[in-house]
């Protein structure tokens, strides 16, 4: 895969917007995803403009590019910082996707037409390529474009567009698990399996798949909660104290 850094994310257009602020926002949405910016990791304005030669304005309308597609967040006194996940919150978030993919996929009428079927087979031949060339724009762009097509088929525009607007929510939680070969790999096979289920009558397999599928990432990222909680306490620091039974 190549080592040039590339956006992993659609570019949020905004009035006035130059090039430099865009490049901005996908140099840090890329260190965001690769862990060179923590979750919680504060982006002062000042430093950012110092490392891009950029004014401030141009910064902040990167940064806003970055908070409207759910990266980063800011508060009043605080600034603006890398969006970070409680474990109880990831776990409701996760449990309210699996329950609308689960139901989505058990309303999609299976067998499915050849023609749902094929397109979503073009749409994973592009993944694949974007694997290949090691494009986490276009992975990113493609995984999403995937799942938007397949739980379209459930008939339910609105069931369908929840499942949408979950998968945006948790971006920041997903987002990390584009640079993990293992995940890709995982998610590639995934995918076929899903196309392959989709000329079966079986939506049970389906729909389970649908729900195994989004594991990996929910489970890196309370993998990284509890490792900086470790080292946290490791350095004398008082652990914070977390709802039992989020997993």
């Amino acid at each position: 895969m190549t080592d040039r850094p590339v956006p992993v994310h659609h570019e949020v257009s905004l009035p006035g917007g130059d090039a430099l602020s865009a490049q901005i926002a996908g140099e840090l949405e890329t260190d965001i995803v690769f862990g060179r910016l923590r979750p919680g990791q504060k982006l002062p304005e000042e430093e950012l403009a110092d490392r891009f030669s950029a004014t401030r304005h141009q910064v902040r309308e990167a940064l806003l590019r970055l908070e409207r597609i759910g990266i980063v967040i800011k508060e009043r006194n605080k600034g603006v910082t890398v969006r970070r996940f409680s474990i109880e919150e990831v776990g409701e978030i996760y449990e309210v996707r699996e329950i609308l993919q689960r139901n989505a996929a058990l309303r999609i009428p299976l067998p499915a037409p050849r023609s749902s079927v094929a397109a979503l087979e073009a749409i994973h031949v592009e993944y694949e390529d974007a694997v290949a060339r090691g494009d986490f724009h276009a992975i990113h762009e493609l995984n999403d474009r995937f799942h938007t097509e397949l739980f379209r088929l459930c008939g339910n525009d609105v069931l369908a567009l929840l499942v949408k607007q979950y998968m945006d929510l948790s971006y920041a939680i997903r987002a990390n698990a584009f640079s993990d070969p293992e995940h890709l790999a995982s998610a590639r096979r995934e995918h076929l399996v899903m196309i392959s289920l989709l000329s079966t009558r079986d939506s049970w397999s389906l729909s389970q798949l649908c729900v195994d599928h989004i594991q990996h990432s929910k489970q890196q990222y309370l993998a990284m909660l509890r490792r900086e909680a470790g080292d946290g306490m490791s350095r004398g620091e008082r652990p914070r104290v977390e709802p039992e039974g989020v997993a």
